[in-house]
């Protein structure tokens, strides 16, 4: 039977042709959004966009440092991640202590003095004696926490994301260093696992309501509040007076940090059906603003403006927060984890890769630079790295290890295992250990007391998966 000729003032032929016009318009829409996304989720680069050549290292104190302080999450208030510290303190390392409190330990400790504090995600804050690794005293300060503390000589401050079992809101306290009595605590209208910045008497931090808050840090009465359209969980960072952060609406903004009002706001460049989400902290250098994304980008953004420098595509979720370090024969250089399981160094100028190491698993947390060697956990294989910052060639290597792993006070190294904190000396500088430290460093097999902890810290593994998701 052979086809009818359909005319085109018949009935059925308007309906062959609408219906032609319409596969049309899908095959063109459907060709447009590869090539959108195709674009969104690729690399881009603008070569000529402004690159300010500078220091990454603090400036040194005018005063010698009689007492020394990794005061905030990242070390510097920029959160560059960077710690210039002697040749002396690289690998091989033995361990001096183990600390062990049970709960998974998503982010890193800071510490003032002979004190470390190390907040859990059970909220309960150790202060710990950096000698020994005993407790100085705890304090049990909700029910849920995924942030770093931050430290002066008299005061720690912490922010929480439960204060009770299924709890939707949060708190931040502040605490006496010596005791842990309170001095002050607030109750916040939403969950908070920012790292608080302080700065010019003033904490600094978001949550997830997407209100960035400044308090007076003396009094913990609020200075201002700023709102953002998404959440917030990372640690604001400050340069010249500006403050910068990334939010779950995909955008990044700029705020003034003396009254919080906005300079500039700006996309992921490619925000889409929920996707382009910053959890990750800023580090502000360069004149640039460099962070990652859930879209699987790294970004470099111009700190002034806020126009687009490049993005550099790993394939997987970042959620680490870049590192910077000016590296001996690559110059200034991002380095990133994502969750493909790769490592990379990136040209700060130019967003070129100049070297990728491969840790096979999902590579979450945040990455820290110690003197020529950068830091980094693999928490799909709860392993810890430390590689050559110019080469990329493995320096360090140890069986634990969850989020971000180590912050240093120029002796020693102090790592966050999955629930256990470690001091770590170097071997040249150790070359004998006393019975009790040998002990100390020995972890207890067939404790089922530990066996139950490690069974909770993975659970709470598998959640903050979900949350940061």
């Amino acid at each position: 039977m052979g086809f009818k000729r359909l005319l085109p003032g018949s009935k059925r032929g308007r309906i062959a042709l609408a219906g032609g016009v319409a596969a049309l318009l899908i095959a063109a829409l459907a060709l447009g959004v590869y090539l959108y996304e195709k674009h969104r989720t690729g690399s881009v680069y603008h070569a000529n966009a402004p690159f300010t050549q500078q220091s990454v290292a603090p400036p040194p104190p005018a005063k010698p440092v009689k007492v020394f302080a990794w005061p905030i999450y990242g070390y510097t208030k920029n959160h560059t991640r960077y710690f210039a510290a002697s040749t002396r303190l690289r690998p091989p390392f033995q361990k001096l202590w183990v600390h062990t409190g049970g709960a998974l330990l998503e982010f890193p400790p800071v510490l003032y003095g002979d004190r470390l504090f190390q907040l859990g995600d059970d909220a309960v804050l150790h202060a710990i004696d950096k000698h020994t690794g005993k407790d100085v005293w705890r304090r049990k300060l909700g029910a849920l926490s995924a942030s770093t503390p931050a430290v002066t000589s008299n005061t720690v401050y912490a922010t929480v994301l439960e204060r009770g079992p299924n709890s939707r809101s949060g708190r931040v306290v502040a605490m006496n260093t010596a005791n842990g009595h309170f001095r002050w605590a607030r109750v916040l209208s939403s969950r908070a696992e920012s790292s608080p910045l302080l700065d010019k008497g003033l904490l600094i931090f978001g949550s997830e309501n997407g209100t960035v808050y400044a308090l007076n840090a003396k009094t913990g009465h609020p200075v201002w509040t700023y709102h953002a359209a998404g959440a917030v969980k990372a640690s604001p960072s400050v340069a010249k007076g500006i403050l910068y952060f990334g939010d779950y609406s995909g955008q990044i903004q700029a705020i003034g940090e003396r009254n919080g009002h906005r300079i500039w706001r700006s996309g992921s460049g490619g925000a889409l059906l929920g996707s382009g989400t910053f959890y990750s902290t800023a580090a502000v250098v360069y004149g640039r603003v460099y962070l990652g994304n859930t879209d699987g980008r790294v970004y470099a953004y111009d700190a002034s403006s806020g126009k687009l420098d490049w993005a550099v595509q790993t394939g997987a979720y970042v959620y680490s927060s870049p590192a910077v370090a000016n590296a001996p024969g690559l110059g200034p250089t991002i380095y990133s984890g994502s969750y493909d399981g790769s490592f990379r160094a990136i040209n700060a100028r130019s967003g070129r890769i100049e070297w990728s190491y491969h840790a096979g698993g999902k590579i979450s947390g945040s990455a820290t630079i110690i003197g020529n060697i950068v830091y980094f956990s693999d928490l799909g294989t709860h392993r810890t790295y430390g590689l050559g910052i110019s080469t990329g060639r493995v320096a360090f290597t140890e069986d634990t290890g969850a989020f971000d792993p180590v912050i240093s006070d120029g002796h020693n190294l102090y790592m966050s295992g999955y629930t256990g904190l470690f001091a770590l000396a170097p071997v040249i500088q150790h070359t004998r250990r006393t019975p009790a430290a040998a002990a100390a460093a020995t972890p207890k097999k067939n404790n089922r007391r530990s066996a139950r902890a490690h069974a909770r810290a993975r659970s709470a593994s598998k959640r903050a998966r979900r949350r940061r998701s």
